[in-house]
């Protein structure tokens, strides 16, 4: 599990981590726009109803539970324009932050 005191350097766990979507998560895209739904039983929490921006798009597209972080980091670098050190602490943020609202799990 990553945890907060972790760094974020190439070298670091984290980029080794894979992570999966939680089946119990709906994505839709809605007006060019990507939300991310979590549904219990038959009801949806619409009190956490997200919506991603184009590289949290391309980052939950990719937690398949096969690509590692550093693989999905390296496509985030190569599309958009963003310094590494910018793209990881952004990549690390928003998997911290699905993780606290139980939306993907680490598979390996």
């Amino acid at each position: 599990m990553i945890k907060d005191e972790e760094t974020v350097s190439p070298a670091s766990e984290i980029w080794r981590k894979v992570f999966s979507k939680k089946k119990e998560v709906v994505s839709r895209n809605i007006a060019g726009e990507t939300i991310l739904v979590p549904v219990t039983g038959k009801l949806a929490d619409m009190q956490k109803i997200f919506s991603l921006n184009p590289a949290a798009e391309y980052i939950w597209g990719r937690l398949d539970g096969e690509r590692d972080l550093e693989e999905i980091r390296d496509g985030v670098l190569s599309l958009f324009e963003v310094e590494k050190e910018q793209a990881e602490s952004d990549i690390r943020e928003f998997i911290l932050q699905l993780l606290k609202e139980d939306l993907i799990s680490e598979t390996k």
